[in-house]
């Protein structure tokens, strides 16, 4: 799923290319992708872009008279854009925007349809589609603190919701916990101060990094390989290789149709956190530390 920095990759390649310009016309590829009714689609069409936002993952046209096309491109949908107009003909094609500066393509891989667009008028009604997360990058420490401390969850998972933090995901979570050395599973509550504060400065550390790294690696083109997997990252799709602070083996845990990538060395003080399927069949004979683990490996 596009995160903060990859969504900030997106605004800033749009930015030159949309802005002042006419959306002409809005055509569906997918009649699934649009989950609002009023106002109509077609009200969008002949009106200039004013303006560009995010609220959290989701990235925001702003039209002539008040009107806002939302885009949230969930964990398959990317942004292309063609300097000619483009056609809808790829089953992966949801939707084609067209500017008289060339056509933006929202497409979709996978059988999995997720992604969605709406056309809302009024600022209250885009305020509908804010989950209230503090901003990563804007909030000061104490602000942060006290979003996390509303609900007592995993880091891993209160990182990631957006009603407590907008714009980070699977991905930048995991390089987050990281270079805070805390686990993925440590409670919000059970922070000390300390923590906290070395949390909220990985945060602002791992987002800046990435998004000026984005910048070079572009340099004013559009990001057209935006991809969750990052050359360069330290632990996030990194299972099994080192981690490039200790050497130890990046190990993971899957849960649902996600995965917390993770150094036991940084993170646990040595210890594996418990994969639930493996670890219901495995029962007592899980392994506790990198030690036993790779034990039991030279022993196959």
């Amino acid at each position: 799923m596009p995160e903060l920095p990859e969504i900030t990759a997106y605004l800033e390649a749009l930015e030159p290319r949309v802005v002042g310009h006419t959306l002409r016309r809005v055509r569906l590829g997918s009649p699934f992708l649009l989950r609002s009714v009023s106002p109509p689609l077609a009200a969008a069409e002949g009106r200039r872009v004013v303006g560009l936002g995010r609220l959290g993952k989701r990235l925001v046209l702003e039209l002539e008279g008040e009107l806002f096309l939302v885009v949230h491109l969930m964990v398959a949908g990317r942004l292309r854009w063609r300097e000619a107009q483009a056609g809808t003909g790829p089953r992966t094609v949801l939707a084609a925007f067209d500017f008289d500066t060339g056509t933006l393509l929202l497409t979709e891989a996978g059988s999995k349809k997720r992604a969605s667009l709406h056309l809302v008028e009024g600022r209250p009604g885009l305020a509908a589609h804010d989950r209230g997360g503090v901003e990563p990058l804007a909030a000061d420490a104490a602000a942060f603190r006290a979003a996390l401390a509303r609900e007592d969850h995993t880091l891993k998972r209160a990182l990631t919701d957006p009603r407590l933090v907008s714009g980070i995901g699977n991905a930048y979570s995991d390089e987050i916990l990281h270079r805070a050395r805390l686990s993925p599973f440590k409670r919000t509550r059970a922070l000390s101060e300390a923590e906290a504060e070395r949390l909220h400065r990985a945060v602002r550390e791992v987002l800046g990094e990435w998004i000026e790294r984005t910048r070079a690696e572009l340099a004013g083109r559009f990001p057209e390989k935006v991809t969750a997997f990052r050359e360069g990252f330290a632990v996030h799709g990194r299972y099994g290789q080192p981690c490039p602070a200790c050497a130890a083996p990046v190990q993971r845990i899957l849960y649902a149709e996600n995965e917390a990538d993770y150094c036991p060395t940084c993170q646990t003080g040595g210890r594996l956190l418990a994969d639930r399927v493996l670890s219901r069949l495995m029962k007592e004979d899980w392994p506790r530390t990198l030690e036993e683990l790779e034990a039991r490996k030279g022993g196959r």
